[in-house]
């Protein structure tokens, strides 16, 4: 028999391999996930793969029972973790355990586990919650509309902490299954796929999966009762709206513009290459805001946006996002050119196709609307501040810059562009600069001059990226929206 002789060394190295990691190397995660524009929004710490949210909603008195299961895995050695939550949680437990939590901040439901959670590791988070979602005042406001008959969860940059604890950033996406049990008679409306629906008790469920990752503010949830359209696209893609039935004099110009999603869509494909979700569709309740968004599959659509008479534009501009702000997300709330000049441009192009004024057009038009001295050219597109983040220039000059791309490289290397992008990104997050490079890349030129003038110089651009020339009157199309009321 051989004894093998294990030196001091040898021997140390090896007690510290079999010794577990203690209570020190174990750390909070951050309460914010590092975005400089909202620094508590989101949390460090772990990556959410899954929310399932089994909700009941009592319209009359807008109380929100809910329990989710999130499933998640650790970035880090964890002795805490947060979730954005304004409801009031009663019982959390981390996979499968009760664990301790309290709150602080505006909207920090901060949780500990029985024990540390190693590195890498799957995670299991069971939170029990209620409340009034129009009663949570965060930031000193609510994101949650009451209507007639229900509510409403539609709102950017935040909307999710009023009706789920979540990591709230876009750079955190996930799949999503959505079951609500609403009085008979009144339906839930959310994203993705209506999985079944089912009624007990005088109560219905409805089931709902959105099955591509999706940013929280993109969660959506409608409860009221609406009048739904069924229909399904040549590929076979579900298509599902649903209006309000107290829209009132608005109802006939909501359903004139939503109805046309299929065909507005088809279209974009053309423009931004193959619709990147499973189903497709909008809806219009009854709430006072003025404001449309692109919840992800099912766009959200105040009455007002369709005051004046149809607005197919506005379909459009909100389909767009589903490529550019949905599939391809931020990385940072800077990089909201990324969804806001691309939709807006996706309206110029619209117009275009319907013979209403060309993008050419619209750009002069813009241009020559906003002198040398109008604030309008003190926004920075390509990073606004917080304060400017939906300021009409992010939109408008956002939309300039495209079109300054779109002379400078032509035709073939511009709508290229256009439809590689979201493909290379799809499904993730992309920053300004990503896709400066990437338009090099494809065009095979230098561009970041073209890029700075546009999007972060603050005077009126002397630049041939528009022909400059006044347009003496807008097209009706693109004069009537505003957009200060656009997402």
């Amino acid at each position: 028999m051989h004894r093998r002789l294990i030196v001091p060394g040898a021997l140390a190295a090896s007690l510290l391999l079999a010794i577990p990691a203690t209570a020190a190397d174990y750390t909070p995660g951050a309460p914010g996930i590092g975005d400089p524009y909202y620094p508590d929004y989101g949390n460090g710490g772990y990556d959410v793969s899954h929310y399932d949210l089994r909700l009941k909603y009592q319209p009359t008195t807008d109380l929100l029972e809910g329990t989710a299961t999130i499933l998640a895995t650790t970035t880090q050695n964890l002795s805490r973790f947060n979730l954005d939550l304004g409801l009031k949680a009663s019982e959390v437990r981390v996979n499968g355990k009760k664990a301790t939590f309290t709150t602080s901040g505006v909207q920090e439901l901060e949780i500990t586990p029985a024990a540390g959670l190693p590195k890498g590791t799957p995670v299991t988070v069971v939170v029990k919650y209620a409340g009034k979602p129009s009663e949570v005042k965060l930031y000193g406001f609510t994101s949650w509309q009451r209507t007639p008959d229900g509510g409403v969860a539609a709102n950017e940059p935040e909307a999710a902490a009023w009706w789920f604890p979540s990591n709230d950033h876009p750079r955190d996406k996930a799949t999503y299954d959505v079951s609500v049990s609403v009085p008979d008679g009144t339906q839930a409306i959310s994203n993705g796929v209506l999985q079944s629906t089912s009624s007990k008790l005088g109560w219905t469920r409805y089931n709902w999966r959105s099955a591509k990752p999706q940013a929280t503010y993109l969660a959506t949830l409608a409860v009221g009762k609406f009048d739904i359209t069924t229909d399904t696209t040549a590929s076979g893609l579900p298509v599902l709206n649903a209006y309000s039935k107290d829209l009132g004099a608005n109802a006939g110009a909501a359903r004139a513009s939503v109805e046309r999603t299929t065909e507005a869509a088809e279209w974009l494909e053309s423009v931004f290459g193959p619709y990147p979700f499973d189903t497709l569709g909008g809806y219009v309740p009854n709430v006072p805001s003025r404001f449309a968004l692109e919840t992800q599959t099912r766009p959200f659509y105040s009455p007002r946006q369709f005051a004046n008479g149809s607005n197919v534009s506005v379909v459009v501009h909100e389909l767009a996002h589903q490529w550019y702000g949905d599939s391809v997300s931020v990385h940072g709330w800077k990089d909201i050119w990324l969804n806001e000049g691309f939709a807006s441009y996706s309206q110029w192009l619209w117009s275009e196709k319907e013979g209403e004024g060309t993008a050419q057009e619209l750009a002069d038009y813009v241009y020559a609307s906003h002198p040398a001295d109008d604030p309008f050219w003190k926004v920075a597109p390509g990073d606004p501040g917080p304060e400017n983040q939906f300021d009409g220039a992010v939109y408008d000059r956002g939309a300039l810059a495209l079109q300054a791309l779109r002379n400078e490289i032509g035709d073939q290397s511009f709508f290229k562009i256009l439809k590689g992008w979201p493909k290379k990104k799809a499904y993730g997050n992309a920053t300004v600069a990503e896709f400066v490079r990437y338009a090099e890349k494809v065009s095979g030129k230098s561009l970041g001059a073209l890029f700075d003038t546009w999007l972060y110089a603050t005077e009126r651009p002397a630049l041939p990226g528009v022909r400059a020339a006044g347009v003496p009157d807008a097209p009706k199309s693109w004069a009537d929206i505003a957009r200060s009321q656009l997402r």
